[in-house]
């Protein structure tokens, strides 16, 4: 764990990869892609990129009769350069025009100027690094502010790939580039975290439904005054999914609040996430390990788990556990089930 209904599509298996990594910048080569396909590595709507065919005629070079649309390798190239032009605040109509001028298509398109750019920075500036495709174009919507692709990225990650493969492998590698822009661009980046954050945590809920298992639950928590809440949503989605009983309290829960809870509930066990060392109180760990329920001769205390890297560092507390990683931290909470 280093952040509705479910639309009826077909799941893969979450072994299946997306392909290899691509390193910044993206390389053209390649076989032709659906527009389907291209949505996806870009980060927008296919229906904006029918949109923008049809308003400014940029599109694929050829088409065959009675086919779905092919884009080669330089159309996708000419569609990142276009991406890349707005993702840096220039309108689509200038940055189309500008993207077939580069490359002579634009023979009914008067070539323009580059205008400056009126947004700092753009995709290039995101330390992005080697990630998967379904990363890159999520990275590519929310640098644009496009609510609308960064809703359906997300989407169509987590139910091609599942909660897990999709947190780990494309949503936060993005969240983790979009923060450490953030952290040393001056505030420049702030509307762009601020309106993934949303997404993926408006997403995550509205994937699963809860579950209606009677079993003691499991209890999910920020420390006090911890606010970084993504990570353990992403993983009450990941139990969720399971229809493994989780009770989710969210950021910044009060300590006295959270003892109350676990002796309301008598959880199966209680993750505790610190972001920061600074949130990291092991002062409220002992107070939820001293607790104990049941009948005389067969008392149970909580498990105890500790997620999030606040806890790095920390003496280990005897009676806890470190939940390390989404995929891992799931496996260990699945055997308390069964």
């Amino acid at each position: 764990m280093s952040g509705r209904q479910r639309h009826p599509t077909t799941r893969r298996q979450a072994d299946r990869r997306p392909g290899t990594p691509s390193a910044e910048p993206d390389e053209p080569a390649g076989p032709a892609l659906t527009t389907g396909a291209l949505a996806r590595r870009l980060g927008v709507a296919q229906t904006t990129l029918r949109t923008w065919e049809r308003r400014y005629g940029i599109g694929p070079s050829h088409r065959d009769p009675g086919r779905h649309r092919r884009w080669s390798p330089q159309d996708v190239a000419r569609m990142e350069h276009m991406c890349r032009l707005t993702a840096q605040g220039i309108t689509p109509a200038e940055a189309a025009q500008l993207a077939m001028a580069d490359d002579g298509r634009a023979a009914d398109h008067p070539t323009v100027a580059a205008p400056q750019p009126r947004t700092p920075g753009g995709l290039r500036d995101l330390p992005l690094g080697r990630v998967w495709p379904e990363s890159r174009g999520l990275a590519r919507a929310a640098v644009r502010l496009d609510a609308t692709a960064v809703q359906t990225q997300l989407r169509t990650a987590i139910d091609t790939y599942g909660i897990v493969v999709a947190w780990e492998h494309v949503i936060a590698p993005t969240l983790h580039a979009v923060g450490r822009k953030w952290a040393t661009s001056d505030e420049s980046y702030v509307e762009v975290e601020h309106l993934l954050s949303w997404h993926v945590s408006s997403t995550l809920r509205s994937a699963t439904t809860p579950a209606t298992d009677t079993r003691p639950p499991i209890l999910l928590a920020c420390m006090p005054q911890e606010q970084h809440s993504l990570p353990i949503e992403a993983l009450w989605a990941a139990l969720t999914e399971r229809a493994l009983p989780t009770h989710m309290f969210g950021a910044a829960v009060p300590a006295e609040a959270l003892v109350s809870a676990a002796k309301r509930t008598g959880p199966a066990a209680v993750v505790l996430w610190s972001q920061s060392r600074t949130t990291a109180d092991l002062s409220v760990v002992r107070t939820l390990l001293a607790l104990e329920w049941g009948p005389r001769g067969a008392r149970t205390h909580p498990l105890t788990l500790l997620a999030g890297p606040g806890w790095a560092g920390t003496p280990p507390e005897p009676g806890t556990n470190r939940l390390t990683g989404l995929a891992s931290g799931l496996a260990l909470l699945e055997t308390l089930f069964g």
